[in-house]
């Protein structure tokens, strides 16, 4: 299975994963959560293989501009639907090889994690 990228082209932590992606041969599809609805199911498995607050960004501009009886008492169930509703909350870019799942983008991380 090829490595799947999720994210938004206009992202700069994206651009630059798909350019290092890219430049070490890792085969890839890109899925734009901006352009194509995020499937449900997709936002479970994640969740189940890192556990919600890996994939929440609460260091979003659009978390941090939530009024702040939005930021309070976010469990799972909360996460998924704030994520479904507003994709900004995901931390980016999320790459899923089928084995693994990286979230936000550091290439030594990235490199260690699929032997580059």
């Amino acid at each position: 299975m090829a490595a799947k990228l999720y994210g938004f082209r206009s992202c700069d932590m994206v651009r630059n994963a798909m350019k290092w992606l890219d430049a070490n041969g890792v085969a890839y599809t890109f899925f734009d959560y901006r352009k194509n609805t995020i499937d449900p199911a997709v936002v479970d498995d994640w969740f189940a293989r890192a556990g919600w607050e890996q994939v929440f960004n609460r260091n979003s501009t659009t978390f941090k501009e939530l009024p702040e009886q939005d930021k309070v008492g976010i469990d799972a169930k909360r996460a998924k639907k704030m994520i479904l509703a507003e994709t900004n909350l995901i931390k980016r870019p999320v790459l899923d090889t089928g084995d693994q799942l990286l979230l936000g983008f550091k290439a030594a991380n990235w490199a260690t994690a699929l032997g580059k």
